[in-house]
């Protein structure tokens, strides 16, 4: 596999860290958290009131919940698969933000998401354009019941199929 990967995600509940962490693991990447600047509370996170905080950012497309931090030299990095949540069938906008963040020219970008019921939807589109530059992989639902056999083997794919 290639060197200088790292595994960067969002996770509001806990459940992408822990496959994010699998992931880093299997792949001996470096882990980073993207972290929202304002944490996100229960209530901001209630999809069923349309006037929630995440309810809102998913509505707006230009929104780009601020973040703290940044990835001391992204530069080193060849290829950043990048995990979240699925929010109304694609990445929270906060991954916008984290993808605006950088210079992705040359570098290899892999989505990978947990949901509780829906699929990646039209993900790769919404992201394509807040990390021009970048080859964008294909993305994949990696959710809770899957094993780290399975993790890797994706892993292990992807990556082949990326330098091709």
């Amino acid at each position: 596999m290639m060197n200088n990967k790292l595994v960067a995600y969002f996770s509001a509940s806990g459940v992408t860290a822990k496959v994010a962490s699998m992931l880093a693991e299997v792949i001996e990447a470096e882990i980073y958290e993207i972290k929202p600047k304002v944490p996100y509370t229960d209530t901001d996170l209630n999809w069923m009131d349309k006037n929630s905080r995440s309810s809102l950012e998913m509505n707006d497309p230009n929104s780009r919940p601020a973040i703290q931090g940044k990835v001391d030299h992204m530069k080193n990095y060849d290829v950043v698969f990048v995990g979240f949540p699925i929010w109304w069938y694609v990445a929270p906008t906060i991954i916008n933000t984290f993808l605006e963040t950088y210079d992705w020219k040359g570098k290899i970008v892999i989505p990978f998401a947990t949901s509780g019921g829906s699929g990646m939807g039209s993900t790769n589109d919404k992201l394509r354009p807040s990390c021009k530059g970048a080859k964008l992989m294909p993305g994949r639902l990696l959710n809770g019941a899957i094993s780290i056999k399975e993790i890797k083997e994706w892993a292990e794919s992807i990556l082949s199929d990326s330098s091709k």
